[in-house]
């Protein structure tokens, strides 16, 4: 059984936050809702939870219309961005609030909030209250609360953008494990981060300005994406795009510049396309053309770069630390077996570059 949103859409001052959404979520499956900022994944999630007025469409739970019940009759627990939690309780309270309002019996309250602040790390934490925890601990509180209520539906709204990166992937892979373990939940995450979605979800679901634009398993969606706007969104920084000519003997990128035709594309008709590429598939140094750096910033042990270049602006990801200069012109290496073609206007891609099982 599932959760079903069908024609979901929403109009504010005559723009859609919502539009034509059709997607089911399956029981004992984590499905991501990977998107940019007001893509119109926290408004699904409203919607989802009955805190948000449709214009249309309609929310199934297993067959039952969710869309006509209040948000109290739901059977949903939500895990916001912040950390809320009730000051003035414990731990333990905090976990105990929401079973105390079903009016459970304290044995079975007991049972439940300790088979789940174990699961999540903090039996020894449960006389604290918030302001004694750390970010990471208060978080986890919160997403106690949220398990022990045993609801249908677990909505998760970006509970770890506020954390640093370094807990941030810690509580990643503790969540990964944790809701492996809810085989009777239908589970929604809401991410910014590609990484993020792919490592977490059983399915990814890709939004933008309202709309649906792929679904699929995080492989799937990595090595297929459907769309120029896809490709962005699931690739961090976003695949850069040139805009070049097919012929029978190579891709001409700019006049001065023309690669090799690869084997993938081979059967691609001549003319126009948006060819893309991976910020981790370029390479530095190389002689296919040489761009501008516009900005560089150093991540851990990677370097981005940005750059001004013939065929448009490019973005780099490459291994180590490099300190590079704005201003500074470099050798940029465009490797051709690495180019996914898209349509030149609509966007559609047409053919994918060899997938390298990276998402899987």
């Amino acid at each position: 059984m599932s959760l079903q949103l069908h024609d979901i859409g929403l109009v504010v001052e005559g723009v859609a936050h919502l539009d034509n959404i059709e997607v089911e979520f399956e029981r004992g499956r984590l499905t991501t809702v990977l998107g940019r900022t007001l893509a119109g994944k926290t408004t699904l999630m409203r919607s989802i939870a009955g805190l948000q007025r449709l214009d249309r469409g309609t929310v199934q739970v297993d067959g039952r219309d969710y869309s006509r019940l209040p948000t109290w009759q739901r059977d949903i627990a939500m895990v916001y961005q912040q950390f809320i939690n009730y000051p003035h309780l414990n731990v333990y309270e905090n976990v105990a609030f929401p079973l105390r309002r079903k009016n459970l019996s304290e044995e079975t309250i007991r049972q439940r909030v300790d088979a789940v602040l174990e699961k999540v790390g903090l039996s020894a934490f449960e006389r604290r209250r918030p302001s004694q925890l750390s970010g990471g601990q208060q978080q986890r509180v919160a997403l106690a609360r949220a398990l022990a209520r045993e609801s249908d539906i677990l909505l998760l709204d970006e509970p770890l953008v506020n954390l640093d990166f370094k807990l941030r992937e810690q509580l990643r892979s503790e969540l990964r494990s944790l809701l492996t373990q809810q085989q009777h939940t239908i589970m929604i995450y809401n991410t910014t981060e590609p990484v993020e979605a792919m490592l977490l979800g059983d399915t990814v679901v890709v939004m933008h300005d309202g709309r649906v634009l792929q679904i699929g398993t995080p492989a799937r969606v990595f090595d297929y994406p459907a769309s120029r706007a896809v490709a962005q969104v699931v690739n961090d920084p976003p695949m850069s795009f040139i805009e070049g000519r097919k012929t029978d003997t190579g891709l001409e990128l700019t006049r001065s510049v023309t690669v090799p035709l690869p084997p993938h594309l081979r059967d691609l008709a001549n003319g126009n396309y948006r060819f893309g590429i991976r910020a981790n598939e370029l390479r530095l140094g190389g002689s296919t053309l040489q761009g501008r750096v516009t900005f560089s910033e150093v991540s851990g042990s990677e370097t981005f770069l940005y750059l001004d270049a013939p065929t448009g602006p490019l973005a780099l990801q490459i291994e180590g630390v490099h300190v590079l200069e704005e201003g500074r012109n470099v050798g940029i290496e465009i490797p051709a077996d690495r180019l996914f073609a898209f349509e030149l206007d609509a966007g559609e891609r047409l053919l994918a570059a060899p997938a390298t099982g990276a998402a899987s």
